[in-house]
């Protein structure tokens, strides 16, 4: 109950910081049009006239996601979910047209990612001492 009250509190409280920043960053570039939510599926578009290859990082490590809170895994969970969406659907629509997806190894980077970050918070559960907060932890997690 506890865990399910600080997730849903700590996602108010993103979306609440994600949606002054959207609305921060709509008001300087006030020349632009107002975005489509659906265009968060899709990868912003590379001119034609750079040669340079696009180089994305890597997956992260599990030391990595050790160092980091509850909020900011349950963030980086969500940004990763958005990015694997992205990817897939770009790669779909890609295939759909019998067109080249570009960079096919940042999909098991996102999915290493994600798998990692799952097996922190299993392992911050089984190090819970309170046996409801720890069924109910493993739980939340197999939910994601």
């Amino acid at each position: 109950m506890f865990v399910s009250r600080f997730f849903a509190r700590a996602l108010s409280t993103a979306a609440r910081s994600e949606s002054s920043a959207a609305s921060a960053a709509a008001a300087s570039a006030s020349a632009k049009l107002p975005q489509n939510p659906l265009e968060e599926f899709f990868e912003v578009e590379r001119s034609t006239d750079e040669e340079k290859p696009v180089i994305y990082g890597r997956s992260w490590k599990a030391s990595e996601l050790r160092l980091k809170s509850w909020d900011d895994l349950q963030k980086l969970w969500y940004v990763l979910l958005k990015e694997k969406n992205m990817l897939m659907t770009q790669r779909q629509m890609l295939n759909a047209q019998n067109l080249r997806f570009p960079n096919p190894e940042r999909i098991p980077k996102v999915r290493k990612s994600m798998c990692r970050i799952k097996q922190v918070l299993t392992e911050r559960a089984i190090a819970e001492h309170d046996p409801r907060r720890s069924a109910e932890m493993k739980r939340m997690i197999n939910a994601l």
